[in-house]
């Protein structure tokens, strides 16, 4: 008995220090560049390690959908993508802060305790229909504001990045 203990716990170790899947290589044009502290890059650019998707790779992690009211629309609207977390984990994305860019050169720091703690979604659908850049496209950051009070407030709601384009893992 203790033997096959013993083997289940050894079998148990070998599965749990297998390498991570290596992210693969976008095909088609690039919508979102994560930079910084990545353990899973799928490029390198002058030696800076970079974890590029396309809308593919986006679409086929695992997806996202909530209706929510925010301060940018006048009705509640649908959302739907992959987790801020899931984006951040197929890079093997480590760090404290998430500097998140747009298309239109806004830029703002989400902690990445948000990622963890709040169902964060980088959604590529509004409404079940692909969001063009002039709809806040391709990808938005969007908090599920109906679900935690504390959600409805200036802080989270700046924290919403329309047009993102890249995130920097610091």
């Amino acid at each position: 008995m203790q033997r096959r203990h013993l083997l289940c716990l050894a079998c148990a170790n070998a599965l749990a220090v297998r390498p991570a899947r290596a992210l693969e290589a976008p095909e088609s044009t690039v919508v979102l560049t994560l930079t910084g502290r990545l353990r899973l890059p799928n490029r390198l650019v002058d030696g800076q390690p970079q974890a590029v998707f396309d809308m593919p790779m986006i679409e086929h992690l695992p997806q996202t959908r909530f209706t929510t009211r925010t301060p940018w629309y006048s009705q509640p609207r649908t959302f739907t993508g992959p987790l801020l977390r899931d984006v951040l984990a197929a890079a093997a994305a480590q760090g404290s802060m998430l500097r998140a860019s747009a298309l239109n050169d806004y830029r703002v720091d989400i902690p990445m305790e948000d990622a963890q703690r709040f169902d964060v979604v980088l959604a590529h659908q509004l409404d079940d229909k692909p969001m063009p850049v002039r709809d806040k496209g391709p990808l938005f950051i969007i908090y599920p504001f109906d679900s935690r009070r504390e959600l409805r407030t200036t802080v989270y709601y700046t924290r919403c990045a329309w047009q993102l384009k890249a995130i920097d893992v610091a």
